[in-house]
């Protein structure tokens, strides 16, 4: 990925073309590691520096490592709000230093609104890019497990 392939698509005024409500947040899923290539740093660094050129806030993973980290310190260097949610099983693997920013602590990755029901496997290439992640080196195989995709509660289960 060339640091240019990580521009925002964002309109910089408005979403939906002038009709709704200004952008302000950005929500970026990005890996707790580096990954195994340069070029996915330096897309990092160059989209934390898009965030803040466009005045826009981030929330993201929490994590304080890897392209979580480079992002969320680019964006709190530059000024701007960085929210970080990371369930509290991930804190000893995800937070190895100085955080940016402010950080919610959460129960568990359910509360973190990662509750979904795969309904006829609706979220499959989601989970696929979780796997990418983790071969492309920046998702640790343990952290991808705790995002499978859950059981139904019973209240949803067909009867």
């Amino acid at each position: 990925m060339e640091p240019n392939q990580a521009k925002l698509a964002v309109e910089e005024s408005s979403c939906g073309g002038g009709r709704g409500p200004a952008v302000r947040t950005i929500c970026v899923f990005c890996g707790s590691r580096p990954g195994n290539r340069p070029s996915f740093s330096a897309a990092a660094l160059d989209l934390g520096k898009q965030l803040v050129e466009r005045q826009l806030d981030l929330v993201y993973g929490g994590g304080s490592g890897g392209l979580m980290g480079l992002v969320s310190k680019t964006v709190h260097d530059g000024g701007r709000h960085v929210l970080g949610v990371i369930p509290s099983a991930l804190l000893p693997q995800e937070v190895s230093g100085e955080t940016f920013g402010e950080v919610k602590v959460v129960r568990d990755m359910h509360e973190r609104k990662w509750d979904w029901l795969n309904v006829d496997g609706y979220y499959n290439s989601l989970l696929s890019l979780f796997d990418k992640g983790v071969e492309e080196g920046f998702i640790d195989a343990a952290a991808r497990t705790s995002s499978s995709s859950p059981t139904p509660p019973p209240s949803c289960s067909p009867s």
